[in-house]
């Protein structure tokens, strides 16, 4: 896509993390926690970002699927061949938590693939930004006021992605998700035991674990439950430009797809570049 598209989609995602911030830092603050059909919270800071972002996207041409935004016909996503995939804020239990781990998500999915993607860490202020052409990236110490440049100078101040491809490390690291441990992901992890000397688990909540792949800091994300689109599009285009990939588990060579007929994503495992070689 084009530089001004992506960086459009990244000054949306830190406005919507000071969006978040400004809820979420707020002694007096309500979240205002609903439930959804699917009984998953919803909270203030979750439409407050989604407003945002809606607001910056809607002056491209390309069609919005927004886990807060309104329910698109199947029949109509069909015609879609280019559109965004946002989760405005990814990892509401971990915000309600207030534990950090929450992101926004924005992906750019073209004929079923992502291709670019940004996620924003609001906490932390760390920015992860990738498009196929120019490769992945991360920005730590970043908010909305600091990035009112060009692409170029954005880029110059980043961290490509992967950081290393050293292996000497004889540790095998396994990313799991911090809210949602299945017992087919247990399974997983003992089978890795059995199969290398020294296994090491590390949690995260929200796509940080999909950060991780692509930061080359695990060597596998195994995903044995449910997870949406909206979940992983962003950190998906993210490990792709770094040199990874998120496969289905049942179809070990067929990455995820996206803007499916059924939004819930098949179980995935997902590699970073050294694991690809």
């Amino acid at each position: 896509m084009e530089k001004e598209e992506l960086m459009l989609a990244i000054r949306a995602s830190l406005e919507a993390g000071a969006a978040i911030m400004n809820v979420y830092t707020d002694p007096d603050a309500d979240f205002e926690i609903e439930r959804k059909a699917d009984n998953s919270p919803l909270t203030i800071a979750d439409k407050r970002s989604n407003e945002v972002i809606m607001r910056h996207l809607s002056t491209l041409p390309y069609p919005v699927l927004s886990e807060e935004g309104k329910a698109i016909p199947t029949e109509e996503r069909r015609g879609w061949k280019s559109l965004w995939v946002v989760d405005p804020l990814d990892g509401t239990k971990e915000f309600i938590k207030r534990n950090g781990e929450f992101t926004v998500n924005i992906a750019f999915v073209n004929e079923g693939k992502p291709e670019a993607g940004v996620i924003y860490i609001p906490v932390r202020k760390e920015l992860y930004f990738a498009d196929k052409a120019v490769g992945a990236y991360k920005v730590e110490h970043v908010t909305a006021s600091d990035v009112n440049g060009t692409f170029e100078s954005l880029l110059a101040r980043a961290h490509r992605l992967p950081y290393s491809e050293d292996t000497s490390n004889d540790t095998f690291i396994i990313v799991a998700s911090r809210s949602h441990l299945s017992a087919e992901t247990e399974q997983y992890i003992s089978e890795m035991e059995r199969k290398y000397p020294k296994v090491e688990t590390v949690s995260r909540g929200s796509s940080l674990k999909l950060c991780l792949i692509a930061e080359g800091k695990a060597d596998v994300y195994p995903r044995f439950a449910p997870t949406m689109e909206w979940d992983t599009a962003a950190g998906h285009a993210i490990v792709c430009a770094s040199g990874g990939e998120v496969y289905q588990a049942a179809h070990p060579d067929t990455p995820l797809l996206y803007n499916k007929e059924d939004l819930l994503n098949p179980w995935f495992i997902a590699y970073p570049k050294k694991r690809m070689s």
